[in-house]
C-alpha cells in the first residue's frame, strides 16, 4: 500500500517549477502570490518528501542540483497536462462569470481598454478582469494570462492569433521646440535630440526603428514607458517615436507620418484550449469591438489628427 507522506501533489510541483524558474524564493513567491517563508517551507517539505536535494542554496540564489535537473523535465510535463485539463475545463461552463487574465500594453490598457470597460461589465456583471501590463511576452500556455492583445504577433505556441486592426507611429516633436530647433538640410530629425526607449526595452519596433534611422542622433532621454517619454516630448527634450492615437493635443506635432515610419498590426491572442471559453470569449468580443470602435485612432486617420510639420510652418 502506498505511503501518503510520499505521495506529490499537482501544488507540490508548482512551487518547485517556480523556484527552478526564477531562481530565488522571491520571485516564485510573487508569482505564486504566497510568502517567500510558504515557498521556503513547501520546498523544503518536497525535498524530505522525495529524500533529494532538488536545490543547492548559495548568495546568488536557488540552483538547481543534478537530481533537481532531471525531475524537471517531467515536472514541466505535469504542469503542461494538468494546465491542458484546466483550460478544458473552462470551456464547459456556458455561464459568462470568473476571472479571465489579459495580458496588453500599458497605453493600450489605459487608453484603449479601461475606457471601453463600462460596456464589458455592463454586459457581463459576474465577468472579473485581470489587466496584466507588460511589454514583455507571456506565456498563455502556463496561465500567465488567458489571452493577449499585442502589436507583435506570436510565432510559436498553441495560440489562435487575429489580426483585430493596426496601429500605426510618427515622430513627434512640440511645436516649441520644433521652431527652436528647425529641420536641417531637408532631414526633421537631424540637428535634433530624441527621446528612446532604456535597453530593456530596445527589441521593441519603436526603438529599432529609430536607432536604424537615426543612429548618430543626440539621445537626451531614454525611458521604460510611452508615458514617460510622451511626458519628455511634450516637455521639449526632443522627439520620439510615438502611436498616433496616444500623440493628442495641438501642442504635439508630426515631423515623419507612419508611411516614414511604421504600423504596426493590433492582435487579438488566445490559447487554442481556451477558444471555447465562454468567458474568454466573452472578453475577446470586448476587445474586438473596442479596436474596431478606436480604428480611425489608431491608425492615425482621426479627424483633426495628428498635425504634420509641413502642414504647420
Amino acid at each position: 500500500m502506498e505511503d501518503e507522506s510520499e505521495r506529490v501533489d499537482w501544488n507540490d510541483l508548482k512551487y518547485f517549477l517556480e523556484v527552478a524558474r526564477g531562481g530565488s524564493l522571491t520571485r516564485a513567491a510573487d508569482v505564486l502570490r504566497v510568502s517567500q517563508s510558504t515557498v521556503s517551507r513547501r520546498i523544503t517539505e518536497l525535498e524530505t518528501r522525495l529524500a533529494t536535494r532538488l536545490f543547492a542554496r548559495h548568495q546568488t540564489g536557488y540552483h538547481l542540483t543534478d537530481e533537481g535537473r532531471e525531475l524537471l523535465g517531467r515536472a514541466q510535463a505535469v504542469e503542461d497536462n494538468m494546465l491542458a485539463f484546466e483550460r478544458g475545463a473552462s470551456g464547459l461552463s456556458p455561464a459568462v462569470s470568473g476571472l479571465v487574465r489579459l495580458a496588453t500594453t500599458e497605453n493600450l490598457a489605459t487608453d484603449l481598454v479601461i475606457p471601453a470597460l463600462p460596456r464589458l461589465v455592463a454586459r457581463h456583471p459576474q465577468l472579473r478582469l485581470e489587466i496584466v501590463t507588460t511589454t514583455a511576452t507571456v506565456e498563455l500556455g502556463r496561465r500567465d494570462a488567458d489571452l493577449a492583445l499585442r502589436v507583435v504577433r506570436p510565432t510559436h505556441g498553441n495560440l489562435k492569433a487575429r489580426r483585430l486592426g493596426e496601429m500605426s507611429h510618427g515622430v513627434y516633436g512640440h511645436r516649441d521646440y520644433l521652431a527652436r530647433h528647425p529641420a536641417q538640410g531637408g532631414d526633421p530629425l537631424a540637428g535634433r535630440a530624441v527621446i528612446t526607449w532604456d535597453e530593456a526595452h530596445a527589441h521593441l519596433p519603436a526603438a529599432q526603428w529609430l536607432a536604424q534611422r537615426a543612429p548618430d542622433a543626440h539621445v537626451v532621454l531614454t525611458a521604460s514607458t510611452l508615458r514617460a517619454q510622451i511626458a519628455a516630448v511634450r516637455a521639449g527634450l526632443g522627439l520620439a517615436v510615438l502611436p498616433d492615437f496616444l500623440a493628442t493635443g495641438t501642442d504635439l506635432v508630426r515631423v515623419l507620418a507612419p508611411d516614414q515610419v511604421f504600423s504596426d498590426g493590433v492582435w487579438l491572442v488566445i490559447h487554442a484550449d481556451l477558444a471555447a471559453s465562454s468567458r474568454v470569449r466573452a472578453v475577446a468580443d470586448f476587445l474586438a469591438e473596442a479596436v474596431a470602435g478606436a480604428d480611425a485612432a489608431l491608425s492615425g486617420r482621426r479627424a483633426g489628427q495628428p498635425r504634420d510639420e509641413r502642414a504647420s510652418c
